[in-house]
């Protein structure tokens, strides 16, 4: 099995014994289309910055993350 991303990086597995933790990027590709649709502004940019962090292998901010896993509920 080839593995790619996180798994990777942090030697996870996805032979489904064990649960993937959701990825803060995936979260937040989902989050910035609800909250671009009801024009949350504030929102989008907080996914933004999260996606940026990903995508440039920092950390994203404590803050942005918890807007992004508490858009939801």
């Amino acid at each position: 099995m080839i593995l790619y991303g996180t798994e990777a990086r942090e030697g996870g597995r996805m032979d489904g014994r064990e649960p993937r933790p959701e990825q803060p990027s995936d979260s937040a590709w989902a989050v910035l289309e609800a909250a671009n649709d009801l024009g949350d502004t504030a929102t989008v940019d907080a996914c933004r910055r999260v996606i940026d962090a990903n995508f440039t292998g920092t950390p994203a901010c404590q803050s942005d993350l918890q807007i992004v896993f508490d858009y939801f509920k």
